[in-house]
């Protein structure tokens, strides 16, 4: 499945997978197109391929036993789905799929250029397209794109996707997309309330890099009742991504021999050790976080934190 605003190179990703890079030679393709956007299909090589152009007009025909009428007409081998810019991903996601048919993939293309004022003005329509895709490709960049500002607001989105920057001349932008607000080389971080929601995301997707090191910031403690004896809390903030109804609380494990003294929802200054150590909470390794020093602390004037 791709996903993307009309025009951010949908198209263009389906002609190079299928030609250039050979995707199910030899197999027959079923191509959904729920959009026209401006670069018309190759029929011919359509033909060639063996690849059969559908048009989905509604997103009511992902539920009333069209995709059923399709598998039994073309017995497709595998299917690709350019879905609309405009719709909402739930369509796809709980379409009546004829058996057999599972989302192997998301991709979501992306223009690089116009990025920035579709997330600040079309922002509930770009997370659409964002949140459920395992690859977000952004493509037309050059050396003046923000590629850390486009990393976060997608992880906020949809922290586990990968992201791939190509250039106008269509090849991939090796270089690193990291510029992170604090010093990685310094074994102490002390964090103001703009860099948390950042460290958090670096942390949780680069983990190794904090290793031994100690970090400083003010967290709002989440240690309910239930908590009680397990020798361990959750220091962390509450983030806004786009909306108030978009909030979300994010932290990390902490284990700490006194947890039960510590108040739940309570306000602390935290000083601590971080170690990479397996969580069942991150099924699997991730930043554990021991206390060296915690201080009750005041509510911050603005309580909330951002991804950017």
């Amino acid at each position: 499945m791709i996903t993307g605003f009309m025009d951010s190179g949908k198209t263009t990703l389906i002609h190079e997978t299928l030609f250039e890079q050979g995707f199910g030679r030899g197999e027959r393709t079923l191509l959904l197109s729920c959009e026209e956007g401006e670069v018309e299909y190759d029929m011919a090589g359509f033909e060639r391929e063996d690849v059969t152009l559908v048009q989905i007009r509604d997103p009511s025909e992902f539920k009333n036993g069209r995709l059923l009428e399709l598998e039994e007409e073309y017995h497709p081998d595998q299917v690709m789905i350019e879905y609309n810019g405009t719709w909402e991903i739930a369509h796809i996601l709980e379409a009546d799929f004829p058996k057999g048919w599972v989302i192997y993939q998301s991709l979501a293309t992306v223009d690089g250029s116009t990025y920035e004022m579709y997330y600040n003005n079309m922002r509930q329509m770009m997370k659409e397209q964002l949140f459920r895709a395992d690859v977000v490709i952004f493509n037309r960049c050059d050396d003046n794109t923000p590629k850390s500002k486009f990393r976060r607001t997608v992880k906020a989105i949809n922290r586990a996707a990968q992201l791939v920057y190509e250039r106008k001349d269509g090849t991939i932008d090796q270089g690193g997309d990291e510029e992170l607000p604090y010093d990685l080389s310094s074994d102490f971080l002390e964090l103001p309330d703009s860099d948390y929601g950042i460290w958090y995301l670096d942390a949780m997707d680069h983990p190794k890099n904090y290793d031994g090191k100690k970090v400083k910031f003010l967290a709002l403690i989440y240690n309910p009742p239930q908590n009680k004896g397990k020798g361990m809390f959750v220091p962390g903030r509450f983030a806004m991504n786009c909306c108030e109804a978009d909030t979300q609380f994010i932290g990390f494990k902490c284990k700490y021999k006194d947890a039960d003294k510590i108040p739940h929802k309570s306000w602390q200054e935290l000083t601590a050790e971080v170690r990479i150590e397996w969580a069942k909470e991150y099924r699997g390794k991730g930043p554990v976080l021991y206390p060296v020093e915690i201080k009750e602390a005041k509510e911050p004037e603005d309580p909330l934190v951002y991804f950017t």
